[in-house]
Order: structure tokens, then C-alpha cells, then sequence
């Protein structure tokens, strides 16, 4: 079964991310920082997903320089075409882009990503705000899953009222057709919220980026119900070991295909692979 990790951040220099950035990272997976010039290139991504035994990595730009980074969607592109296991989102701010719908045709076409990932804590709007909803239909259109950050966020600056998974309920109504992932699965506040909204919308997932796998049953007792709507990431390289992270997973007291769902069948699905 494939394994394929869906919440993957990449920089091309220590300046990329802000100090309290490399802070967190620091206390979470102090390692990366043991050989970090090799860690951040495309062949060190590459490399620890071949440790940790996984097959295709979603690449996220993050282009939030008040709160934690600027990984810009070109760079993403470029790092990206290094081998075709490093699949590119691209990630548009509606306060700094006027035609969002437009914006990310260009951007698909031009560089050829496969997805958007939407941070509304980190750049100050709501979800179901009418000016994203020409990015909304162009992505309908291109069969493209848009991720977005939901739950909280420790990150000075981000505000937590953008966060809330209930903000994409009209979303998902008015884009039957548009799939919705709910990265972090509305971490904090919201689990309940979030597991709701991907029983009551077909098109509404659960990205379990940054939660320990030792909790999902903790934080969604009805996981079981819910398997075809979830997908694993590791939010590397906040996370410590993917590898790690991955066997815990697989220890869980679910069943094996609950679990291969979790691990990569349902994100191949979402990403058109075979």
C-alpha cells in the first residue's frame, strides 16, 4: 500500500522561516538542525522518506512572514522537480492577491502544482469569504484539493477565530464538487466540529498533520466511521520522525484498512494516483 505524507514544509535557507520558526523546530525535532544545509535540499526530503518508507510527499509553500515563514510557490515548483514523490501546492493570500481564481490557473499552468493550501490563521481571513470563490470554482473545475489550516496555531501573530473547520461548511455546500481538507483537523478546539463536517459533506476531509497518533482515538472516538476521510502528515520538519510517526500509526488497535486508508490510499485518491 502506498504511504504518502500530505503536510510536508521546505525552506532553501535558514533566513526563510523566522527565529521563532526554527524555535519550535529546535524543541520538536533537534536533529534536523544536525546536518541542515544537506536536510533542506530536495535529495535530503528524499532521503528521510526512504527511512521512513514513504512513497510521495506534499510539498507546501507558506508564504506568512508575520508569523512563522516565506516559502514562495516558485520555489516549491522548483524543488519539486526533482523527482515526481515531491508533489507541489501552491498557497494564495487573498489580501495580496486581487484575482485569486486567476491567480491559481497561472499558477497551475505555469508551474505546474496540484493543490492550495489556504493558512486563514496566519494570514487574516475566513474561509468562506466571497473573494475566494473564484479560486474556489477554478479548482472545482481542475479536479485540485485545496488544503486549509484549521484548529489552532502557536505561532505569534496567528489568530485563532480564522480557524474555525465550521467556516468551510459553505464552502462545501456550494462546491459539492471541490475536495476540502482540514489540515490539523481542527487541533484544539474543534475535533468534534471537524469529524462532523466530514460526515456530513462528501467532499470534507481530515489532514491529521500535528496530531500525535497515540490521540486520534482520543480526539475522534468514531475514527473508524470516518476512515475514508482521513490522511497522515507529518508536518516535517516540526514533527520528529516520520518513521516513528508512520509505526505508531500502524500499532494503532484500528483495522489494517482503516489504517492503509490513513496512510496513503485515501491521499492517493485525493491526488490523482494510480
Amino acid at each position: 500500500m502506498p504511504v504518502i505524507d500530505f503536510h510536508v514544509h521546505v525552506l532553501s535557507s535558514y533566513d526563510d522561516w523566522t527565529e521563532e520558526a526554527h524555535k519550535l523546530i529546535r524543541r520538536y525535532n533537534p536533529s534536523f538542525y544536525d546536518d541542515f544545509e544537506k536536510n533542506i535540499l530536495p535529495e535530503g526530503v528524499l532521503r528521510e522518506m526512504d527511512e521512513a518508507g514513504v512513497d510521495y510527499s506534499v510539498i507546501l509553500p507558506e508564504y506568512a512572514p508575520l508569523t512563522h515563514g516565506t516559502i514562495t510557490n516558485e520555489f516549491v515548483a522548483g524543488f519539486c522537480a526533482h523527482s515526481d514523490r515531491l508533489i507541489p501546492f501552491c498557497n494564495i493570500n487573498p489580501h495580496i492577491v486581487t484575482y485569486p481564481g486567476r491567480e491559481l490557473v497561472r499558477l497551475v499552468d505555469s508551474l505546474g502544482v496540484r493543490g492550495v493550501k489556504l493558512i486563514p490563521t496566519y494570514n487574516h481571513f475566513y474561509a468562506n469569504e466571497a473573494r475566494l470563490y473564484p479560486l474556489y470554482e477554478k479548482a472545482q473545475e481542475r479536479g485540485l484539493p485545496v488544503l486549509v489550516h484549521t484548529g489552532s496555531s502557536v505561532f505569534r501573530g496567528a489568530k485563532l477565530k480564522y480557524g474555525d473547520p465550521l467556516f468551510l461548511d459553505e464552502v462545501a455546500v456550494d462546491f459539492p464538487d471541490l475536495t476540502l481538507i482540514m489540515a490539523h483537523g481542527g487541533r484544539g478546539f474543534w475535533y468534534g466540529r471537524a469529524a462532523f463536517l466530514c460526515r456530513l459533506h462528501e467532499n470534507v476531509y481530515i489532514d491529521l498533520t500535528g496530531l500525535p497518533p497515540s490521540n486520534y482515538l482520543k480526539y475522534y472516538p468514531d475514527l473508524e466511521k470516518i476512515a475514508d476521510k482521513l490522511v497522515f502528515g507529518s508536518d516535517r520538519p516540526t514533527a520528529p520522525s516520520r518513521k516513528e510517526n508512520i509505526a505508531a500509526v500502524r500499532s494503532l488497535p484500528i483495522a489494517q484498512e482503516t489504517k492503509d486508508k490513513i496512510l496513503g490510499l485515501t491521499a492517493a485518491k485525493l491526488l490523482g494516483i494510480g
